[in-house]
C-alpha cells in the first residue's frame, strides 16, 4: 500500500490491556469494524491473532500492526525483535509499527537491519514509534517510512512530558523527509482537527 492513501483520515487504535475483558481477537475485531463503518480510514492493532481476526473482517482497511513484548533487561516493548516484525507481517498487517528509539533491543538487534529486512523479506511499510526528535531523525535514517509520535511522554527521557504535543508534531513535520502521524493522545474531536493541520497525515486514538 501506499502511504498517502492515509492522508488527512483518521486511523483508531482498537487495543485492550491484556488483564481486560475486552483482550479478545473477536471483540477487537468488532471494535475495529465499527470504527471503520463510522468513517475510520486505517486501524491499529496489537498482536497477530488480533491482527489475524481483525484482517479477516476488514480485508481492504489498512492496518498497522505492532506486537507488544516484554524481554529481560530490555525497555523497548513495541515490536522489538524483526521475529515479531514478521509475526505481524504474516497476520495481515499492512505497515509495521515498532519501537524506534536508540535503546537496547533484545540480542542486541539493530534498527536498521530489521527495516532493512522488513523491506525486503515481507515487501511492507515501517512505523517508527519515536519519542523525540533525535529518536526520529534516527529512525529516518535507519529506513523508516513513517514516522509516528506514540512514544512521546512514554520513554524514560519523556515522561514528564503530555501528549499530544503540537508544537512537537510541528517540529517533526519541519525537519523529517518522512510522513508524520499524530500518535496518541488524541481524546477529542477538537484535537484530532488540530493534529491534522501541521502534520497534513492520520491521527491515531
Amino acid at each position: 500500500m501506499r502511504i498517502e492513501t492515509l492522508k488527512s483520515g483518521l486511523i483508531v487504535s482498537c487495543q485492550a490491556p491484556v488483564e481486560s475483558s475486552l483482550h479478545d481477537p473477536v471483540i477487537i475485531a468488532a471494535m475495529a469494524h465499527a470504527c471503520v463503518d463510522r468513517g475510520a480510514c486505517g486501524v491499529r492493532i496489537d498482536s497477530p491473532a488480533h491482527l489475524k481476526a481483525t484482517r479477516q473482517q476488514l480485508p481492504d482497511i489498512p492496518i498497522i500492526g505492532l506486537w507488544k513484548r516484554n524481554y529481560p533487561d530490555c525497555s523497548v516493548y513495541i515490536t522489538p525483535k524483526y521475529q515479531d516484525a514478521l509475526a505481524i507481517a504474516d497476520a495481515g498487517a499492512d505497515i509495521i509499527a515498532l519501537d524506534a528509539t536508540p535503546r537496547k533491543r533484545p540480542n542486541d538487534e539493530n534498527l536498521a537491519t530489521i527495516i532493512d529486512r522488513i523491506h525486503r523479506e515481507t515487501g511492507k511499510l515501517v512505523m517508527a514509534d519515536i519519542d523525540s526528535i533525535e529518536s526520529a531523525i534516527y529512525a529516518v535514517a535507519a529506513g523508516a517510512d513513517v514516522v509516528g509520535t506514540t512514544l512521546y511522554g512514554y520513554t524514560e527521557a519523556t515522561k514528564q512530558l503530555q501528549p499530544p504535543s503540537f508544537s512537537f508534531l510541528e517540529e517533526l513535520v519541519n525537519n523529517l523527509s518522512v510522513p508524520v502521524i499524530c500518535e496518541g493522545g488524541i481524546s477529542t474531536p477538537k484535537e484530532a482537527k488540530e493534529a491534522k493541520k501541521p502534520s497534513m497525515m492520520c491521527t491515531s486514538e
